[in-house]
């Protein structure tokens, strides 16, 4: 670093930002409050001597990246931080906006700071459009249980053989008649709901069908080859590179797992080792779709239809790792379970390795498209 660096903390929120400089060799002072809008920040960097020798960071947050996009078309190098991992005093009972943004200067110019993976806007586009599917598939799951709810409590049994919310149930229920008119009233309400929940699902998958279509080819290349896995649906796939970006920014599969949160917390000192449940402090939504792929390895190694047509023009590389991963981690389930671990755990744990097998198919095929890509002229 030159010794002319300026680091700007940056406190961000809907309508202001408070900001802080910490000069090379002074101590960090705050900047006061300016408003969130594209003219204060443009005025604010031409304030603090153009873009040139300006560092600016800023907590990861409601937000978003666009404070991150506006400083770097400034030409501002600019990190977004993990809010988690920001030192903090254990005596310090005091926050306000221009202390926290003094704070971040002071840290960033230490280097006691950790930058999140920031999306460019063709994933960060990909990644909103899965968690909404995913938000939409935790409200059909609400509305399926409002109205199951209330026909128990009406003793509404569905008829013998009857699966719940196929289409025969949904037509049962339609042909439900209550004797209270309030009854029934809140009856057509809560089945409406569900229907609706269906029809936003369908919408949402139609519009992801869509979007993995336009993707740039080495995104698209990483989600066809992830789905050589078992468990590993387009869906899954789909969600595995919208929330990590390009796996091989993970130098091992280790770091990967903890980026998932899926690794056990750790309280050791001395000679005693004590090691607890798994950290939750990573991305929930890949810890989410891998644990649910893992259960696919509860049964024997197999290749079936459905996964013998995702593999068709796959790599052999990839495809080999996809079978190893499927004797590993059933070998891996079946030696945990014999253990007495609870089935719960075991899933966890073959989840937790099944990133490493993710991370390696990812990297290859990663590799594969760098290599293709041609070499720029030199200027």
């Amino acid at each position: 670093m030159t010794k002319c660096t300026r680091y700007v903390g940056l406190d961000v929120h809907a309508e202001t930002i408070a900001v802080a400089v910490a000069e090379p060799d002074g101590e960090a002072r705050s900047l006061g409050t300016i408003p969130n809008r594209v003219e204060a920040v443009q005025k604010l960097v031409k304030k603090l001597g153009g873009p040139k020798g300006l560092r600016a960071c800023y907590e990861a947050g409601p937000t978003g990246y666009v404070l991150y996009w506006q400083l770097t078309e400034l030409g501002v190098a600019c990190e977004v931080i993990a809010p988690t991992l920001v030192p903090v005093k254990a005596g310090d009972r005091v926050k306000t906006d221009r202390r926290d943004a003094v704070k971040l200067a002071r840290s960033f110019r230490a280097g006691d700071l950790t930058a999140c993976w920031v999306p460019d806007a063709a994933h960060e586009a990909l990644r909103d459009l899965v968690r909404a599917r995913e938000v939409a598939k935790k409200d059909q799951l609400r509305s399926r249980h409002r109205l199951g709810k209330l026909l128990l409590r009406r003793g509404r049994i569905r008829p013998d053989g009857v699966k719940p919310w196929t289409l025969r149930h949904m037509t049962w229920i339609r042909q439900l008649q209550l004797e209270e008119p309030a009854a029934q009233a809140a009856l057509r309400d809560y089945f409406l709901e569900v229907e609706h929940a269906s029809e936003r699902i369908e919408r949402l998958e139609l519009a992801l069908d869509a979007a993995v279509e336009q993707v740039p080819p080495k995104m698209r290349a990483v989600i066809d080859a992830l789905q050589a896995l078992r468990g590993v649906a387009k869906l899954t796939a789909t969600t595995i590179v919208a929330e990590v970006g390009e796996l091989s920014r993970f130098a091992r599969p280790k770091l990967l797992m903890g980026y998932s949160g899926a690794v056990p917390s750790e309280h050791s000192s001395g000679e005693r080792v004590r090691r607890g449940a798994i950290t939750r402090t990573g991305n929930a939504h890949l810890r989410r779709v891998v644990v649910e792929a893992a259960w696919s390895y509860c049964h024997q190694p197999h290749i079936g239809p459905l996964l013998r047509r995702r593999q068709e023009g796959l790599d052999d590389d990839v495809k080999a790792i996809a079978w190893k991963a499927q004797h590993r981690l059933h070998g891996r389930y079946r030696k945990l379970l014999g253990r007495g671990k609870l089935k719960q755990q075991v899933v966890l744990a073959v989840g937790r390795e099944l990133l490493g097998f993710i991370w390696a198919i990812g990297v290859h095929v990663e590799r594969q498209h760098a290599n293709k890509e041609p070499m720029r002229p030199a200027a």
